[in-house]
């Protein structure tokens, strides 16, 4: 059994804060530690629960935030830019998990809620439902009828993984106080539960079912600023509502959302 490890930094293990997760911020080379040790935490749990096979993608900003030398040997990794395809590799497995997600944007309290992009993105809805990340990355992995098994992160994100994904095996491993703070477990307590949930969501592979969405899938986007929507001239398919907003249709999650971003 091969199983998919989709990692971003904003819901790790001992991050608190913007300076952890921006390349030019001064935690950043300590975020990328935590980073690859929760990955191996978890990859832990995957082989303790009777994976195989992992394949890591380093999912945040540009994926290459992993520091590769000190990565479980076990693993492939899945490092840059992968093109149209959000996540390479994910065909293979038998499962879905989503390491260090955060809430979507306009989350109150939640650390570092986002969606996408905090920069030029306020709101995101999937077939009128606003959404986030794990929803709709877990609607990417419902494409292939793969199930996503577990999502860690605070406190927050794992309300919305619930909330989102009938029966997912969830992992808090911080509470958000705001979107630059929060109350950290220690790092080995941290990992000792990624390690436990992954080895108890990967033997529950069969078990949990994919997250329903319906078809064909609408994703709309709102953006921040006005004049950030694009031209309907040179994006086909694209429909624009307002000044701020503008939707696109398509037969799968991963097709909507890039005919969007």
């Amino acid at each position: 059994m091969k199983i998919y490890i989709f990692v971003d930094m904003e819901g790790i293990s001992g991050v608190s804060g913007s300076d952890y997760v921006k390349s030019d911020g001064r935690l950043y080379a300590t975020a990328r530690r935590y980073y690859t040790w929760d990955v191996n935490a978890c990859v832990k749990g995957c082989l303790q629960g009777g994976a195989n096979d992992v394949i890591v993608r380093d999912g945040h900003g540009s994926g290459n935030h992993l520091i590769l030398e000190d990565m479980d040997p076990a693993v492939e990794v899945v490092h840059g830019s992968t093109g149209a395809v959000r996540m390479a590799g994910l065909d293979e497995c038998a499962g879905l998990i989503l390491l260090g997600y955060h809430a979507m944007a306009g989350t109150r309290g939640a650390l570092l809620e986002h969606t996408y992009s905090s920069a030029s993105i306020q709101n995101m809805w999937m077939n009128g439902r606003r959404v986030g990340e794990v929803g709709i990355d877990a609607g990417i992995a419902t494409d292939r009828n793969i199930p996503t098994i577990l999502v860690t992160g605070d406190d927050y994100v794992c309300r919305e993984a619930k909330d989102w994904i009938p029966g997912v095996v969830t992992c808090e491993v911080k509470k958000g106080l705001s979107c630059q703070g929060a109350r950290l477990l220690s790092l080995a307590e941290a990992h000792r539960r990624i390690t436990e949930a992954t080895a108890e969501a990967v033997r529950q592979v069969g078990t949990i079912k994919p997250m329903p969405v319906d078809r064909p899938v609408t994703m709309r986007v709102e953006v921040i600023e006005r004049g950030g929507i694009p031209n309907e001239i040179s994006r086909r398919g694209v429909r624009v509502l307002d000044g701020r907003t503008y939707e696109a249709t398509a037969e799968t999650v991963e097709a909507a959302l890039f005919a969007v971003l």
